[in-house]
């Protein structure tokens, strides 16, 4: 049985997969900061990326499979990802890197493919690549880079800020000029767990098979969610398209694991 460690598994995404992997295989997760859940949850071990020495806790754990979903300050996942790798290096094991469609910011004509240069204009972006570049390095059996776009689900972040805007009576911007795709939190588990059953090699576009102006789609999130005449500002950066999509041209998952934008809408309201 694979023995796996998630950086990060108090977060939306980490969380997530905790909860989808855990009565597969032998799960561990970190988390930042004290909380009695997690705190009497003996798979979790408290981490503090930018403290303490990630070492120390693989050698603990032992993972055969890492998933890195963890945030904070870029410095530190910078540091605390060059120790992995030379962990990885060293021990049987592998390491799932959760990446971003920003990656490819800095190209907007087109959408991205799996093995396109990337080149990003965004720190966020610049950040992500440092990381990807150095495991493109390794062999191919000893990581996953998983890019993703925006990710919604019933409890995600950005489902919470459209309500918060709406509950406050103040304007959702949107952008009508940007294409891109999207996801939901419960395929992008079921899809990471399938990498991990049957040892997928390579990077992987983890986003909707079709395209959407994004304000388009928030708008059906909207009406998904029962409102009407809301009132959204329109931001234009371009005059013309602009695409921020990650597509899938070589590491095609099986149907029952690709999600449309519409399927997203929808279950973005799933109780």
């Amino acid at each position: 049985m694979e023995r796996i460690l998630i950086l990060g598994a108090s977060g939306f995404i980490g969380n997530a997969l905790y909860k989808e992997l855990c009565s597969f295989f032998d799960t561990h997760g970190t988390y930042h900061t004290s909380n009695a859940v997690f705190e009497e949850n003996h798979q979790f071990h408290q981490y503090d990326i930018e403290t303490e020495n990630i070492e120390i806790l693989l050698q603990n754990v032992k993972p055969t499979v890492i998933i890195s979903a963890v945030r904070g300050n870029f410095d530190a996942q910078i540091i605390a990802h060059f120790e992995i790798i030379n962990y990885i290096l060293n021990h049987n094991c592998k390491l799932l890197f959760i990446s971003s469609a920003n990656v490819f910011d800095a190209f907007t004509n087109f959408p991205s493919y799996e093995y396109d240069k990337t080149l990003s204009q965004s720190i966020y972006g610049r950040f992500k690549i440092k990381i990807e570049n150095a495991l493109l390095r390794l062999p191919n059996h000893k990581y996953n880079i998983l890019r993703l776009p925006m990710v919604f689900g019933h409890n995600s972040p950005r489902l919470k800020q459209i309500k918060t805007l709406i509950d406050l009576d103040e304007a959702i911007e949107v952008f009508p000029n940007v294409v891109i795709n999207v996801t939901e939190i419960e395929k992008l588990t079921q899809q990471i767990h399938y990498i991990i059953n049957r040892k997928k090699q390579g990077v992987f576009h983890l986003g909707s098979t079709d395209l959407v102006h994004q304000k388009d789609f928030i708008e059906e999130v909207c009406e998904v969610l029962g409102y009407k005449n809301l009132v959204f500002k329109n931001i234009y950066d371009s005059n013309f398209d602009r695409f921020l999509a990650v597509l899938p041209k070589e590491n095609i998952l099986p149907k029952n694991l690709q999600i449309s934008v519409h399927q997203v809408a929808k279950a973005s309201v799933k109780q």
